[in-house]
């Protein structure tokens, strides 16, 4: 008996004739892992949704032929009923977690199913230690991978046979990504059956069993999936100059942060000249995303100071103003923190100087054919790339980027880090990014600065990044699938 099936499966959501899926075929055994490829917007998580009965239950729409799990199809069952079997991982981690302790939120699904104190219990210190997490964690002070591993925890302790995780290493450091392949590795040789929804494969490849791949609706088994995944995972390039820049952009002398008595950055000091590319390298609650938002100004230090040289009359407030705002811009993690206007081109031209600058970037950013679509309405990668163009658009001298990469498809990726340094040169702005995708870290860096336990660690150029990523001279061979 198969886990997971889909026999000719069509859909569209309710509103919309275009078909999402045209006579979708896909199956998963019994420890087995799988991977579902394919570009942003093709319909990846849209199987996922049917998979878990949010679709039709939550999100109406036309389904024809069979959604089967576990030998049985679920079309027309309701969402509880499909929960008991599949266990799910969703895109958003912030959206899925609910209570304020790490121990309360892992909890909350068993206590659903009814298990006993006893197993609740055994359930909690299991995915805990699974996943690497302290119980007692309050989860808004998670970093987006500490939150990312928690959603991950809580679906395992509900111990169903069935996984399904979407974009599960979106926002994870490499040890997170190997931590959770891992496990999920040792689950399917205790009989679970999993699909995971990912882009990034370098991760992934040494992992999955079998790989599809969905293209305009319809999925397909990718037979030679060597060739296939190195194509998919290569090594990205760095087109820009080689930076000589001089005059300090911002500089952080001994900051640290501290919240409720959790100290979080400690004695951070480095320079970001104007005009380069930085990137903030760490694992997974390090403290990058917290500096990236000192450094905008959302957050003031709890001491030390991060003074400003992009504009003398902004001053050295510690908490940004409207002016300080249209000279830094700012692209968030989680791209629903930022999409606010009814369609992509209201987003876009919100801060574009003209109409005609918002139409320019929408092309550069492949997204015009999404103009009139609302932006909440948009898959994850795409989410992710109207809220980077909505930023770029009204040409900050300063660009912030929290994890720009995550949802993206190999052609997707090497087409934004083209777009980035191509605006790089083209306004000479200054970039700092976080990422944790090793495909293109080199290709988005002039200067590396490491953090580990609230410092600065390490500081250098690529060869640092590299180093990170690496950990030798020479890009590694990919590994075999």
């Amino acid at each position: 008996m198969k886990a997971i099936e889909l026999k000719h499966v069509g859909f569209s959501y309710e509103g919309y004739e275009e078909k999402v899926l045209t006579d979708a075929c896909l199956h998963v055994e019994y420890g087995e892992i799988a991977l579902l490829s394919g570009f942003s917007g093709e319909g990846k998580s849209t199987v996922l949704a049917l998979l878990a009965g949010i679709i039709p239950n939550v999100t109406p729409g036309e389904i024809t032929g069979e959604v089967c799990i576990d030998g049985e199809n679920i079309v027309g069952q309701k969402m509880n009923e499909v929960c008991r079997k599949v266990g799910v991982v969703l895109q958003n981690a912030e959206a899925q977690i609910i209570q304020q302790l790490v121990e309360d939120e892992i909890a909350f699904g068993c206590e659903n199913f009814a298990f006993s104190p006893e197993r609740i219990k055994g359930c909690v210190e299991r995915a805990c230690g699974q996943m690497k997490l302290d119980p007692g964690w309050k989860t808004r002070t998670l970093s987006g991978g500490q939150k990312q591993r928690l959603i991950t925890a809580a679906t395992l302790a509900t111990e169903q046979k069935i996984l399904v995780l979407d974009e599960p290493l979106a926002n994870l450091d490499k040890p997170g990504a190997e931590l959770l392949m891992t496990t999920l590795r040792q689950l399917t040789r205790s009989g679970y059956a999993v699909l995971v929804v990912e882009h990034r494969l370098d991760m992934v490849l040494p992992y999955v069993d079998t790989v599809f791949r969905i293209q305009a609706g319809r999925i397909s088994k990718v037979e030679n999936k060597r060739e296939y995944l190195r194509e998919q995972a290569k090594y990205i390039q760095d087109e820009c100059r080689a930076s000589n820049a001089k005059d300090p952009a911002l500089q952080i002398a001994h900051v640290g942060f501290s919240v409720k008595g959790r100290e979080i950055l400690r004695d951070v000091e480095f320079t970001v000249k104007k005009g380069e590319r930085v990137i903030l390298l760490g694992e997974n609650g390090c403290g990058k995303t917290t500096l990236l938002r000192l450094l905008a100004r959302l957050y003031a230090p709890s001491r030390g100071s991060i003074t400003q040289s992009i504009d003398p009359k902004l001053g050295q407030k510690p908490k940004g103003s409207h002016e300080w705002f249209k000279k830094v811009g700012v692209v968030y993690q989680n791209p629903n923190y930022q999409l606010f206007m009814p369609t992509v081109e209201q987003e876009v031209a919100f801060g574009a100087p003209s109409q005609q600058d918002a139409q320019e970037i929408m092309e550069l950013f492949g997204i015009a054919h999404l103009a009139h679509r609302h932006p909440q309405s948009l898959s994850e990668g795409q989410k992710r790339r109207v809220s980077i163009a909505a930023v770029v658009a009204s040409k900050p001298e300063v660009l912030l980027l929290d994890e720009p990469t995550v949802g993206q498809d190999y052609t997707g990726l090497s087409e934004l880090i083209h777009i980035l340094n191509r605006l790089h040169e083209q306004y000479g702005n200054t970039m700092i990014t976080i990422t944790h995708d090793m495909r293109c870290a080199e290709a988005l860096c002039d200067h590396a600065v490491l953090i580990e336990k609230g410092v600065v660690a390490q500081e250098g150029g690529k060869e640092l990044a590299h180093r990170y990523f690496f950990g030798e001279s020479n890009p590694p061979a990919k590994p075999e699938a």
